[in-house]
């Protein structure tokens, strides 16, 4: 059974947020039996170094926090063909064959969340906010067995907040104090993983030094992160490639 182990120093002394590798920045983390909230649509905007890294620490009997399982062989993928997650919250199953055939067999547990409703539950996690009442999903197998009201004539479903131990982040840009700037549709579900995670660890292709992100620019403070790691060079895989015919 893989527990947290001991705490590798970062880059810079102790007081630094950066740390040498992804290896190295989940350790002292993770561990089993724990909820990690993903960033990530699809393969866009992912973690992928943090999340192989996951994969080859060992910990099992994971709960994720994602929109979807990436797919088979890659992202979230990963850690489903070696059984290391027992229960995802997401709202799609997408591409991956394996993630639909672990459900259908009944060997993975799934709570099936509207995309929308999941992206407010995690910044309600982020927020302190322990609950809210959505009109999404009332009526549906989405509002069973939850508490629903009544407010000025229309029905609502009351959804709880997510709040995960770790939080696994991709960002463009981050400084040496943790603010980060994604780029474009990357931000997707990134900063609300983040902010829903007791700590949270973020993957990053540029490192700057402080000052040099104009705090206009800031995405998201770096009050919310805890760890940094370098991945300049990520693989960005490409969900579905479609292309004209003919190739032109």
């Amino acid at each position: 059974m893989a527990q947290a182990s001991a705490v590798s120093p970062p880059v810079g002394g102790a007081t630094s947020k950066i740390y040498p590798d992804a290896k190295t920045a989940l350790q002292g983390v993770v561990a089993d039996g724990q909820t990690l909230a993903v960033g990530g649509f699809g393969l866009c905007g992912i973690p992928e170094a943090l999340i192989e890294a996951l994969r080859d620490s060992g910990v099992t009997r994971l709960t994720a926090i994602s929109n979807n399982a990436g797919v088979d062989g890659f992202g979230l993928g990963l850690l489903l063909e070696t059984r290391q997650i027992r229960k995802m919250v997401s709202s799609y199953v997408g591409e991956n064959k394996e993630f639909e055939r672990q459900f259908l067999a009944g060997e993975l547990e799934l709570e099936f969340t509207p995309q929308g409703t999941l992206a407010e539950r995690l910044r309600a996690g982020g927020a302190g906010i322990p609950a809210f009442f959505t009109a999404t999903g009332y009526g549906t197998v989405v509002a069973e067995g939850k508490e629903t009201r009544e407010f000025n004539g229309k029905h609502y479903v009351m959804e709880t907040a997510l709040v995960a131990d770790v939080a696994l982040v991709k960002a463009w840009k981050a400084d040496k104090a943790g603010n980060l700037l994604f780029r474009k549709t990357a931000r997707n579900f990134n900063p609300a993983c983040a902010m829903a995670g007791k700590v949270c660890i973020v993957e990053v292709e540029e490192i700057v030094e402080v000052g040099q992100i104009d705090p206009d620019q800031v995405h998201l403070p770096g009050i919310y992160v805890d760890r940094i790691v370098h991945n300049p060079n990520p693989e960005k895989r490409i969900e579905q490639r479609t292309v004209r015919e003919g190739g032109k």
